[in-house]
Formats: C-alpha cells, sequence, structure tokens
C-alpha cells in the first residue's frame, strides 16, 4: 500500500518508536551514525525513492547523458551495461540496441554508422527521461527481475507486467 502523503511527522515518529521497540526487544542494534531518520527521499541501487514514486538516480541519468560514443565493442559493452541495467523501463530496449549487440559479435569489424549514432541518442533519451514509477498497489501478482555483477546487485519489481 503507498504511503499517505499526508501522514504527519508524529504518526512517523510513532512508527519509529514501535520499530525500536522490537528492535530492543529482539537484542538488535543499529549504528545510529549510519542511521538517517524522517528523510523526503532514499538513494538504493541506481533509485530514488519519493513518496511520489520512484525515479532513476540523478547521478546515473548524468552519467548516461556524458557518455561518449562508443568507438570498441568493450566500449559497447560498458554502455549496455549500464543501460540495461534500466532496461525494463525502455519500451524496445532489444531492438534499439540491436545494431550495437552485432557489433560486439566476435570477428564482426567495429562500423560505427549513421543508424548506431541514432540508436545511441535514442537509447540515451529514454535513458534519462524515465517517468516517475508508481507504488505497488497491493493487489495482482508481482514478479522480481534480478541482476548482479561482481560489484553490484539489483532488482526491479514489476506488478501485472507493469513497474509498479
Amino acid at each position: 500500500m503507498a504511503p499517505n502523503p499526508s501522514a504527519s511527522r508524529e504518526d512517523h515518529e510513532q512508527h519509529m518508536r514501535i520499530v525500536f521497540q522490537i528492535l530492543r526487544e529482539k537484542k538488535l542494534y543499529a549504528k545510529f551514525s549510519k542511521c538517517e531518520f524522517l528523510l523526503d527521499s532514499v538513494s538504493f541501487l541506481g533509485y530514488v525513492m519519493y513518496n511520489e514514486g520512484t525515479k532513476v538516480d540523478p547521478k546515473r541519468i548524468e552519467a548516461v547523458q556524458s557518455w561518449p560514443k562508443p568507438s570498441t565493442a568493450t566500449e559497447i559493452w560498458s554502455f549496455l551495461g549500464l543501460a540495461g541495467y534500466y532496461r525494463h523501463f525502455v519500451e524496445g530496449f532489444s531492438s534499439i540496441t540491436s545494431l550495437f549487440t552485432r557489433l560486439t559479435q566476435k570477428g564482426a569489424p567495429f562500423r560505427w554508422s549513421y543508424e548506431c549514432d541514432e540508436s545511441f541518442q535514442k537509447l540515451k533519451t529514454a535513458l534519462t527521461t524515465t517517468p516517475v514509477l508508481i507504488l505497488p498497489s497491493g493487489l495482482g501478482s508481482y514478479t522480481v527481475y534480478c541482476d548482479a555483477s561482481r560489484v553490484d546487485i539489483g532488482c526491479v519489481l514489476m506488478q501485472d507486467g507493469e513497474a509498479p
């Protein structure tokens, strides 16, 4: 269920008291210097969560916007690694990136064409204009898509085939 944006600070403080009491009863502890309370937003795994919904982290948007045109297959793989994390939010992701996939095939010559440049710009635009994602409704079925690398792990929750 979506949080009530009109919930008062007192309500939040009461909920925190309940959580702290449960932690105390279970003898679980947190390092206070690593805790943050009553935030308007939270950054997590490349996203920023707000009361209104979730958006792509502006740092990731900046990274995509400033990404230079790839000049090698390895540079294409690097860009696709970043872009692939958000693939579920880009309609037609596979068709947009199909030219890049061909350029990264073993033995394929690297020839960056006008069409490659158009696809690159189209993908950058799609990745940097992601709409606000809505919160889950509590009704319907859920699917979790996960992706991991040596340094990061991420998941996307989908509800009834759409990102909540």
